[in-house]
This record gives structure tokens, C-alpha cells and sequence, in this order.
């Protein structure tokens, strides 16, 4: 984790004093055409989320984590003039780009999966996990995965792991999930039916799960 007060690892960017207000990312982005040091208020808002979020999916390990966020952070500077500054949250399309740089490490982050699964050796998921089936996906954390929701993962597709974990560990709206990858709102909602569904199926869950 970054901390604000000290200087950033990956050195992309000076850093100056955060404030918790202030000009929105799309105003930070809009001044950073003319002066690109404003650029530095956008990576300091979100660079640890979006680094504790590639954590998460690809781990700590060999600094995988701090490429992807240098590298996320350093394609939004030099895409900054095709952003739209009509939405004042940057989230989103910070969250797409660093999912094409995860998608560039599946092998790493399937291989991760599994081997926490066999790690904690397989236990079999509750049907709890999967509890209010409307916000299901949404509660998934990846420091409380049990074994068997660590294995279901690993089976879905790289598209099908970006859209639940950007809505369960990122904690985007169907909205801002769309925006991250680019397609309707509808999708959004049809594929996470089928994903959760996909997910009671390997879990080995009912339709109504039992309270």
C-alpha cells in the first residue's frame, strides 16, 4: 500500500498533498491536458485501490501487483485526452484498464486460485456463501475465500472473473461496471445471472439457498 505522505514506488508521478476535496477526477484530468502534473491528483486518490484490487487477483508476489498499477496508471496519463469528462468518477475506467493488464496474467491469477484451493485442502462451501442471492457476488472477499468458491472461480472465464469481481471486489455499481468494459448495463445484469448461476452449479448449491 501507497502511503500519501510518502514518495510513490513506481515513480510515474510527483505527488503533492491530497486533499480529501476538491476539482473531481474528471476536472483533474480536463487540467491535466494543459498541465500534466494535475495528472498526480488522480493516481493519489486511487492508485491503492486499484493496487489492493490487482493484489487480490494476481497476489503480492514477484511485484505483479505494483507493474500492473504503474502500468494502469501510466496508460490513463497517455490516454487521459480521450477520457470523458462528462463523468466526474475515474474509477471505472481505471478498473478497465487494469483489467486488460490482468487478462495479460490469467495463467498467474488461475494457477493462484487453485492453488489456494488445494492449500486449504478443498473444503466444500456452504450454502451461506452464497446467502441473499441478489447480493451474493457483491460479498465475496478474498481474504475470507473458502476453499470451494477459490476452486469456482478458477473454472469461470477470464471475462466471466472480471465482471464478478469487478461488482464483488471492486465494489462497482452495474453502471460503473459496464462503463469499466465497455457494454450495457443489460449485459452487466445478464451475464452476472448466469455467472452466480454458473457459481451455485460448481458449489454444488440449490436454487434458493438455505437460510
Amino acid at each position: 500500500m501507497v502511503s500519501s505522505a510518502a514518495p510513490h514506488p513506481w515513480g510515474l508521478f510527483t505527488t503533492s498533498e491530497a486533499e480529501p476535496s476538491g476539482p473531481s477526477d474528471a476536472g483533474l484530468i480536463r487540467a491535466s491536458l494543459d498541465r500534466p502534473e494535475e495528472f498526480a491528483g488522480v493516481f493519489d486518490r486511487h492508485s491503492d485501490e486499484i493496487h489492493a484490487y490487482v493484489a487480490r487477483r494476481l497476489g503480492p508476489e514477484l511485484g505483479q501487483a505494483d507493474d500492473v498499477t504503474a502500468e494502469t496508471f501510466l496508460i490513463a496519463f497517455r490516454k487521459r485526452h480521450r477520457y470523458d469528462l462528462t463523468r466526474p468518477d475515474a474509477r471505472p475506467w481505471l478498473y478497465g484498464i487494469a483489467g486488460k493488464l490482468i487478462s495479460g496474467h490469467r495463467r498467474s491469477e488461475v494457477r493462484r486460485l487453485k492453488s489456494f484451493a488445494r492449500a486449504a485442502g478443498g473444503a466444500d462451501a456452504s450454502g451461506a456463501e452464497l446467502h441473499e442471492e441478489e447480493r451474493s457476488a457483491e460479498r465475496a472477499s478474498a481474504a475470507a475465500m473458502r476453499p470451494a468458491l477459490a476452486a469456482a472461480l478458477a473454472r469461470l472465464s477470464a471475462a466471466e472473473r472480471d465482471l464478478l469481481l469487478l461488482v464483488a471486489w471492486a465494489d462497482l455499481t452495474y453502471e460503473e461496471t459496464a462503463e469499466a468494459l465497455k457494454i450495457p448495463i443489460g449485459t452487466v445484469r445478464s451475464r452476472l445471472h448466469r455467472i452466480r448461476a454458473k457459481l451455485r452449479r460448481h458449489l454444488h448449491l440449490s436454487e434458493e439457498p438455505a437460510a
